[in-house]
């Protein structure tokens, strides 16, 4: 779906600056904030709902209506996200313990308090997974033709196969580790899936307990043929004898340790950034545990070493019906059996940027020319908007300089090939690679490394901060001087993650924009420090004050009887101040919408605090990632669109950006998007003030109404 009417407008229209003066501004006083902060629990606790996020990514597993293989796709996307959350949440709450930090959160809860009720929370989630895995796909899977059976499965012909399989590749590549007082217990990696195994030598009669890893190079699911799959653990535990000769093999189990993975790079004290992360991530291997997962049948024995000599404490340990680690399914979601996946999708050539039938790509910079663009991905296509915006800059002679920020990409990015192409080709090429992305800094430090060898300009960023933003500037020398040629969006430079992350971005040749963004390369590489920019809102200096001013603004319309409402879409809404200025708005009667798909700290519906506040999310086949932030403004309303989430770390410890959408048709295409996801009749998740999420029995699906909108465009 094109998120903007098809009829051009010219540079320079669209919403005033200033719709109304409101004389005088509305500024909260004294009586008006203690009125909010009376409500001492007016904050939900941000792991908790956090939990309540995967929770509806397990019941999108547990839906029939879905198609069978989305459902196990979700179960391992459960496993992946709950993986990521032990690793940086959950160690980040231990290491704060530990150091005696004992201060209460934002919801009042005490640091024990919320690890105690996280590990309850997540232990009663886990079950369920393993439950939904066990009674619900497996056997639904079973139906459709695809068999995930056990060794004692199999015929005699599949374990033949297995045998020649674990003789021929697997046998090759596994290290037995043993643990006795000449070799100490092993260290086990994060994520790892490993053997527990319990042995007996017949000559002396004493036991030994060994560790084999499961390695993580071959299939997690055996395939033996017919679609039908064996773990590979279980061929592993089959064949143990071959790995211990001589030993009685009594026992085996698997376990799988999640460890503390989050970074920590001081980097005033670091002379070279790059030096200092890959030590980092050296020590990142070796961080401590934070749960232990094991099978529900392990040997007492067996998992009081384990919980020794890991040393976790027993609340940590989480039995379950295995098999454990779930995120192989995605190898068995991949399956190609498409009858039991979403209908196929391909996106399209945004209507602005294919006005002419013809077999040669659009110019986009004659279409910017013409008109803004502002695109919705995956709806509208990126190869063909943005990664055609950049390859066609770096392939331009008549193109300067590229500045582009890059947060994370793929792994065979066209984006940094283009931008390699356009620095041996003789441009300024200045790149800004944030190589503290979470959990990608390996891979960006080999792009920005690439980058320098090219002959671009690669800069890191400010020191303390992380550079969020999603913002490309091409300058171009035209007849008529030097013009600027911009995108800004709200999602990552990333071609493969594109097709799969809804996301917002902005094509425009604006001056004012242009202006801005330039300043913001020149903050980034340089020494400016310019903080204030007339068409964009620059963490960290600036979102957080914009947007609470925007939400006072909107209580003066209310007040004065003008049309006042606010409408947000983010991942987390858990800045405290950005939520105090919701309830003081919802105090004054001011309607207020929340689109959140991930953690909210908000409660809704309170009397007396937040009575005009609703908060719904969406998940589904495509990951809700645009962040939107649309005000009623007296009736005159205006949109901006960024990368910025109301967090904290978003809004003080990260270079974020939001730009004001330039003209009408593109505020009232994003207020069109808003109708649609705040329809009553759109299936969404409803927050209620108790911070329980329910699902409505809504007949509108968000994104497969958007999808039906595109194709009939097409």
């Amino acid at each position: 779906m094109s998120l903007e009417s098809l009829q051009p407008t010219a540079h320079g229209e669209g919403v005033p600056e200033e719709t109304f003066d409101v004389e005088p501004p509305y500024v909260p006083d004294h009586e008006a904030l203690a009125a909010v902060e009376k409500f001492e629990d007016r904050f939900l606790d941000r792991e908790l709902s956090w939990l309540r996020f995967n929770q509806r990514v397990l019941e999108l597993a547990e839906d029939p209506q879905l198609p069978l293989l989305e459902r196990t796709r979700f179960l391992a996307i459960f496993t992946s996200n709950l993986d990521e959350f032990f690793m940086v949440r959950v160690a980040g709450l231990k290491r704060r313990i530990a150091a005696g930090v004992a201060v209460p959160a934002a919801s009042g809860l005490m640091p024990t308090e919320v690890l105690d009720l996280i590990l309850t929370t997540t232990r009663e989630l886990s079950e369920r997974q393993a439950r939904v895995f066990r009674d619900d796909i497996v056997p639904a899977l079973s139906d459709a033709g695809i068999e995930l059976v056990r060794w004692d499965d199999l015929d005699r012909e599949e374990q033949k196969l297995c045998k020649r399989l674990f003789r021929d590749r697997v046998f090759p590549v596994l290290t037995p580790l043993a643990v006795d007082p000449a070799h100490p217990f092993p260290y086990i990696s994060g994520l790892s899936l490993n053997l527990a195994v319990l042995l007996r030598n017949p000559k002396t009669g004493k036991e030994h307990f060994a560790r084999v890893k499961v390695p993580p190079i071959f299939e997690r699911f055996v395939p033996v043929g017919n679609q039908r799959f064996v773990p590979l653990e279980d061929v592993i535990g089959e064949h143990l004898k071959r790995l211990f000769p001589g030993m009685e093999v009594l026992e085996v189990h698997t376990f799988r340790v999640t460890r503390n993975e989050d970074l920590e790079v001081e980097e005033d004290d670091a002379e070279n950034l790059l030096a200092a992360l890959e030590k980092e991530l050296l020590r990142r291997r070796f961080g401590p545990p934070v749960r232990l997962e094991v099978e529900e049948s392990i040997a007492p024995q067996v998992l009081d070493l384990l919980v020794t000599e890991l040393g976790v404490s027993d609340q940590e340990v989480f039995k379950l019906r295995g098999p454990l680690d779930l995120r192989g399914l995605h190898d068995i979601a991949d399956l190609p059996r498409h009858e039991l996946k979403y209908p196929a999708f391909l996106p399209t050539t945004h209507p602005r940027l294919a006005e002419v039938e013809s077999a040669a790509p659009v110019d986009v910079f004659k279409a910017a020319r013409r008109h803004d663009v502002l695109l919705h991905h995956p709806y509208d296509s990126f190869a063909t908007s943005v990664q055609r915006f950049i390859e066609q800059a770096a392939a331009d002679p008549h193109v300067l300089a590229i500045k582009q920020t890059l947060y994370r990409t793929s792994g065979d990015s066209p984006i940094i090939d283009a931008l390699i192409d356009a620095a041996e080709a003789g441009k300024q090429v200045l790149v800004i690679v944030e190589i503290k992305a979470r959990f990608d800094e390996q891979a960006n430090i080999r792009w920005a490394r690439k980058l320098e060898q090219a002959g671009c300009h690669v800069v890191y960023g400010l020191v303390g901060l992380k550079t969020h933003c999603k913002v490309a500037m091409v300058v171009r020398d035209e007849p008529d001087g030097i013009r600027r040629y911009l995108h800004i969006g709200t999602g990552n430079y990333n071609p493969k993650t594109s097709r799969t992350y809804e996301d917002l971005g902005l094509i425009t040749t604006n001056e004012r924009i242009g202006e801005d963004a330039a300043h913001l390369f020149n903050n980034l590489s340089g020494w400016s420090r310019n903080a204030t920019y007339d068409q964009l809102l620059v963490a960290p200096d600036s979102i957080r004050d914009g947007l609470v001013e925007r939400i006072h603004r909107e209580i003066a319309h209310h007040q004065a009887g003008r049309p006042a409402r606010v409408r947000i879409k983010a991942n987390s809404v858990v800045d405290e101040a950005v939520i105090d200025a919701l309830y003081l708005a919802s105090q004054a009667g001011v309607p207020v919408e929340l689109l959140v798909r991930g953690i909210c700290a908000l409660r809704p519906g309170v009397p007396g605090l937040s009575e005009s506040v609703t908060v719904r999310s969406v998940l589904g086949r495509f990951l809700e990632h645009s962040r939107v932030f649309w005000f009623e403004n007296g009736g005159e309303p205006e949109a901006w669109i960024g990368s910025a989430d109301m967090m904290h770390r978003n809004l003080d410890r990260r270079v974020e950006v939001l730009v004001r959408l330039p003209g009408e048709d593109e505020v009232r295409s994003v207020g069109d998007l808003l109708d649609l996801a705040f329809d009553p009749d759109t299936n969404a998740w409803l927050l209620d003030s108790d911070g329980v999420w329910t699902r409505n029995d809504g007949h509108v699906h968000l994104q497969e109404a958007l999808i039906d909108r595109q194709r009939r465009r097409r």
